[in-house]
């Protein structure tokens, strides 16, 4: 069997090849059409594209993928997998199978170097906003990732200002999210216990928010979201061991009511606290800025 020439279905070729879902690696296949079409169509892969393909699983959507672009490259975790796909796949020259964990392996020997990618994958949910968080924070960057997610992780990805998390934002930051379909759970083999989102993520040329410091950027988001339910005035001033006159003068330089919550600030406003606090004085931040997302 070649890359061109119709897959099995999950469950048969599973069979086929002697294997059975992972439930410690989260597997579950993709089996229905319209979704894999929802994917392939935010992706909007041209012949000359380089795709990263996250977690191909039995190369439903890679069959596609090698149709469409002129080159993919299918990180997979479980050395079964890789081992079957390269025999699905032995033709199709363009197709570079790498058996690693998306969160951790060097892709740099693979991609471009002189233009962007594309990611596309249906991400295990237990490790799904780590792989996203790679590819936005990493070097070279995507220029367009399309995800399969839970849907309460998509959603929140994309999330605007009333509703957002500090995963909007650390999102958002690095890209313009959009929740583009739903996938139901009959959709896969074995069918998950929860719904999964489509999201397409077009990666922003530079961050939405122009700071001289990302790290200590996030440490004050992170300070903000440290108690969503409550204040911002009340949050700063414990998170960051302030008297309630300053924290008050920084929301104020900041145009930001200190009554407000942390789901309701854009990120522009959080650029704007960010450079008041540092036009105070840098001590004000957190003193341990250890990563930059969630």
């Amino acid at each position: 069997m070649t890359g061109q020439s119709p897959l099995l279905p999950p469950k048969a070729l599973l069979r086929r090849l002697g294997l059975s879902p992972r439930k410690a690696l989260g597997q579950h296949f993709l089996v229905d059409r319209d979704a894999l079409a929802k994917v392939l169509e935010a992706a909007e892969v041209a012949p000359g594209d380089t795709v990263v393909e996250v977690g191909p699983g039995l190369g439903v959507l890679t069959q596609r993928l090698v149709a469409l672009a002129g080159r993919v490259v299918a990180v997979e975790l479980d050395a079964e997998l890789v081992t079957a796909l390269s025999r699905l796949f032995a033709s199709q020259k363009h197709l570079q199978i790498v058996h690693g964990d998306a969160r951790t392996v060097d892709l740099s020997p693979y991609l471009p170097g002189d233009r962007a990618y594309k990611v596309v994958g249906n991400l295990p949910y237990y490790v799904g906003t780590y792989i996203v968080r790679r590819f936005l924070e990493g070097t070279p960057k995507p220029s367009r990732i399309v995800a399969m997610l839970q849907k309460e992780v998509a959603e929140s990805m994309a999330a605007r200002p009333g509703r957002m998390s500090l995963l909007s934002v650390a999102v958002q930051f690095y890209a313009e999210p959009a929740v583009v379909g739903y996938v139901p759970p009959l959709a896969f083999y074995p069918p998950p216990k929860v719904t999964s989102a489509i999201v397409r993520l077009d990666v922003r040329a530079r961050p939405a928010v122009d700071v001289d410091d990302v790290e200590r950027f996030f440490a004050l988001v992170r300070a903000g979201f440290s108690a969503p339910r409550k204040q911002l005035g009340g949050v700063l001033r414990h998170a960051l061991a302030l008297p309630a006159s300053d924290v008050g003068g920084l929301l104020a330089a900041a145009g930001v009511d200190p009554r407000r919550r942390a789901e309701t600030l854009s990120l522009e406003e959080w650029g704007a606290l960010f450079r008041a606090c540092r036009q105070a004085d840098s001590a004000t931040f957190p003193n341990n800025p250890s990563d930059t997302a969630p």
